[in-house]
């Protein structure tokens, strides 16, 4: 089954409905059929009344900027023990900006025990694996491997080495198995012995003891005894030790040589030990030569030349090749990329065209094989090879280079073929998010997620058999987990409002899906051990996250199990934003959006008379109008202090941001900046309406991402602000990485058009209004040197309405409060002098 994603209108009003096809994103797996009860649609409304305000004392500047640990000391890393009774998690230290402590908390219990540093080996692990008969738990710490018995809770260290033990897997038979670099060994539970299955070595195959070739090296053998019986003796014991090899059991032959100058992106072990599967790639340097960032703030006071990635216009086509390892006869097989559909489509046709048109060039289409690798694990949280339980089969989630192919594959072990379970096309790019896969416990049925109807949603579809859906809805469903009696596969959904997310479940047989969580706000869970409760960890706008303990069925109560919010937190008066939709004057899909009112502020006031800032989120696709605390809680409280002094804040969730489906994530493809400052002119416009906003009082500002939207809105629409503050900034896109830039622009190599419009050094002539730059110098992630290219851009333009600051120490994400509260002070000054 083929799904095609392409730029289409998708009908969302405001209510879910169901799921409709896209033109522009296909899949193939045969034909689609639906096996759902769907969820009720639920009218979504216009206006989203959050929690009231909260606290009586202002925020201040100073305050709000401030190392967070006043907030409180929210836990982190939390994940189930053993037991499914206990929960384990971290919290900062006290006093320390960079060390946690570990607390393991009963979940009948409202008090939480600090786990002493000899003891941490033995609280598990949030990656730990189960036997299949789960009675026997194992992790890793610290690099060594343990195991543990859920009946008796004795704990065996299975390893003690200064190596680096990893990935503890079960196999079938019982036997543990761990990785050691790219050995892998297994260990008998039973009697403590250790084997070594396969040691996978990124070198040629030695030739052995090799005979003469050359006419003076045969000579030499014929006419120099000493050098004839040299070699005899070599070839003896060479003969011997084969021998030795093949018929002793007790020795280890497990080498397997995959290639001088390749790397190992993945190798995964089938659950009988038998087989692996292995994916390589051409040995490539992360960075080039000239890839630095200078350091001017250094202990030793030099500058320091620190190593940075390359950029995505010097990025190189990789391809990767998979190798079927079979364990038992020693044989490895490369599978070729041949049997997937599309694999030597040219699916830029039609961009490589129009640039080559823009050069007075014709090009002439034509098939090749394309780049083709696993997919990108960006949040994942799985690996990208899974074989089914009895370990017959094995699917690998690959993706084509240029972004527009992702497969499904499974493999034909008579013929040695990549067989395409499912393929998802996209004419824009392919999510990163939204690839999680698996196989139905004890079956060769498998279930994936994908966004072919335009959301994301849950399918199953049988090797031979067609693909059903699961879930349908204009929402999108995400991290999913299978429970081991396959009664249900949890997920988490924004199924009443796109800012609301809830958890969910689904039976894969019958279709039935039901509500589990109705906390109304940002929850996400983890499934317990013995699967009969959930952890989950939740927020809402105003409120930082908790852990909360609820059983795992349909309508759960759950119970707040940490309270580690500040009383000095909760004392602070902080204006909790309302949800707005905004009508979009090029989507039919509305602008979901926080906006912040003054204290003041009457419904229906008149006179134009409030002044207004936009604040940008960064990334791009990143969801900030939702109903869960944000990432973004510095700019919450500085966003409650200028409501304070009178300002209407509004924080647009504009097109490409995360949560409101595939078009409105692809909305910028090969045009970023374009659709967003649309969106950003249809919240001013919507502010002048409804708020009471002065058009002409309107700033905007925002980091990263946000900064570069800043740019894009002050440089080609320079009437809709009066000012704005660009943070850590893009400027042009060809010098940010590959993995983010190359999905929405493609590579500039080939589509250098996309790059120019996308860019904002191309339109600096257009500012004639004031702005803010603030660069942080040691950002390896938006490089100082994209600010440095623009303002050199801007003298040259003879601009003389920007100023520029530079935070020497700070990286992408600053860290010091200092460079915090001065980042802001300018912002802050900024909308008080042009407002």
């Amino acid at each position: 089954m083929i799904f095609n994603l392409s730029s289409s209108k998708t009908l969302v009003a405001l209510a879910v409905t169901s799921s409709i096809m896209l033109a522009g994103c296909s899949a193939t797996a045969n034909t689609s059929s639906s096996q759902q009860s769907a969820l009720p649609a639920t009218p979504v409304a216009a206006v989203v009344n959050t929690p009231a305000d909260v606290g009586s004392q202002n925020i201040t500047l100073e305050q709000a900027m401030a190392n967070p640990d006043w907030i409180g000391n929210q836990p982190k890393n939390a994940y189930w023990a053993s037991d499914s009774a206990t929960i384990i998690y971290a919290q900062k230290q006290q006093g320390s900006s960079n060390l946690n402590d570990i607390y393991s908390q009963p979940i009948n219990s409202k008090k939480a025990m600090q786990v002493s540093l000899d003891k941490l080996h033995t609280v598990g692990a949030s990656k730990a694996v189960y036997s299949s008969d789960r009675t026997l738990q194992a992790y890793t710490f610290k690099g060594n491997v343990f195991v543990k018995n859920l009946a008796t809770g004795e704990l065996t260290q299975i390893t003690a080495t200064s190596a680096n033990e990893s990935k503890p897997q079960f196999l079938n038979n019982g036997d543990l198995v761990y990785r050691q670099g790219n050995v892998f060994f297994k260990v008998d539970l039973k009697t403590g012995l250790s084997t070594e299955l396969a040691n996978l070595k990124l070198a040629d195959e030695p030739k052995g003891l090799q005979e003469p070739t050359s006419y003076i090296a045969k000579e030499q053998h014929k006419l120099i005894e000493f050098v004839a019986l040299q070699h005899k003796n070599k070839q003896d014991t060479q003969t011997r030790n084969e021998q030795i090899n093949a018929q002793n059991s007790s020795i280890a032959n497990t080498a397997f040589y995959l290639g001088d100058g390749n790397v190992i992106k993945e190798a995964q072990l089938s659950p009988n030990g038998d087989a692996l599967i292995v994916v390589l790639q051409k040995q490539q340097s992360w960075r080039d030569k000239g890839d630095i960032m200078p350091n001017y703030i250094t202990d030793d006071a030099t500058i320091e030349p620190k190593k940075v990635r390359r950029r995505v216009a010097d990025a190189k086509e990789q391809t990767s090749s998979v190798i079927h390892i079979n364990l038992v006869d020693k044989t490895q097989t490369p599978l070729s990329f041949d049997t997937l559909p599309g694999f030597d489509e040219d699916v830029l046709a039609e961009v490589k065209k129009e640039n080559y048109a823009r050069d007075g060039k014709t090009y002439k289409s034509k098939k090749a094989p394309r780049g083709i690798n696993l997919i990108t694990n960006w949040g994942l949280n799985q690996a990208p090879i899974v074989w089914n339980d009895d370990g017959t089969q094995v699917a690998i989630m690959l993706e084509a280079w240029d972004n527009k192919d992702r497969w499904i594959a499974t493999i034909d072990f008579d013929k040695n073929e990549l067989v395409s379970q499912h393929r998802l096309h996209d004419d824009a790019w392919i999510a990163y998010a939204f690839n999680n896969f698996g196989w139905l416990h004890n079956s060769n049925t498998l279930y994936y997620l994908s966004e072919e109807s335009g959301y994301s949603q849950l399918y199953k579809k049988p090797l031979n058999g067609k693909a059903t859906a699961l879930t349908s809805g204009q929402f999108e469903v995400s991290d999913i987990t299978l429970t081991h009696d396959n009664s249900a596969i949890y997920y988490k959904a924004n199924v009443e409002h796109p800012g609301l997310y809830e958890i969910y479940r689904v039976n894969p047989q019958t279709g039935k899906n039901e509500q589990v969580t109705d906390l109304n706000g940002m929850t996400d869970y983890t499934l317990s051990p013995d699967e009969s409760k959930l952890l989950l960890k939740h927020s809402k706008i105003t409120m930082p996250t908790e852990l909360f303990v609820a059983d795992a069925k349909a309508n759960t109560t759950a119970t707040q199990l940490t309270h580690t919010v500040s009383d000095e937190f909760l004392a602070k008066k902080l204006t909790a934003p309302k949800i707005v939709a905004v009508p979009s004057s090029h989507t039919e899909q509305p602008i979901y959006a926080k906006v912040y009112y003054p204290s003041d502020y009457v419904e229906g006031e008149t006179g134009k008379s409030r002044k207004a800032v936009i604040f940008n989120h960064g990334a791009g696709y990143l969801q900030n109008s939702h109903m869960g605390w944000s990432v973004y809680f510095r700019e919450f409280m500085f966003h409650s202090l200028l409501a304070d002094e009178g300002y209407i804040v509004m924080d647009m969730d504009y097109r490409a941001s995360k949560g409101y489906g595939r078009d409105w994530r692809t909305a910028i493809y090969r045009q970023m900046g374009t659709p967003e400052t649309q969106d950003l002119a249809d919240g001013v416009k919507w502010m002048a309406q409804n708020a009471n906003v002065d058009t002409n009082a309107v700033g905007t500002y925002g980091g990263s991402y946000g900064g570069f939207m800043t740019f894009m809105a002050l440089f080609t629409t320079p009437e809709l602000f009066q000012s704005g503050a660009a943070l850590r900034p893009v400027t042009d896109w060809a010098h940010y990485n590959t993995a983010y830039t190359a999905n929405i622009l493609n590579h500039p190599d080939v589509d250098p058009i996309a790059y120019e419009r996308s860019s904002p050094i191309y339109y600096a002539e257009g500012l004639n209004k004031r702005l803010l730059i603030n660069a942080p110098m040691v950002d390896d992630n938006v490089f100082f040197q994209d600010s440095v290219r623009l303002v050199q851009r801007l003298i040259e333009l003879e601009k003389q309405n920007f100023e520029t600051a530079i935070f020497p120490v700070e990286p992408h994400g600053f860290v010091q409060p200092s460079s915090w509260l001065d980042e802001y002070r300018r912002i802050h000054k900024l909308f008080k002098e042009t407002l």
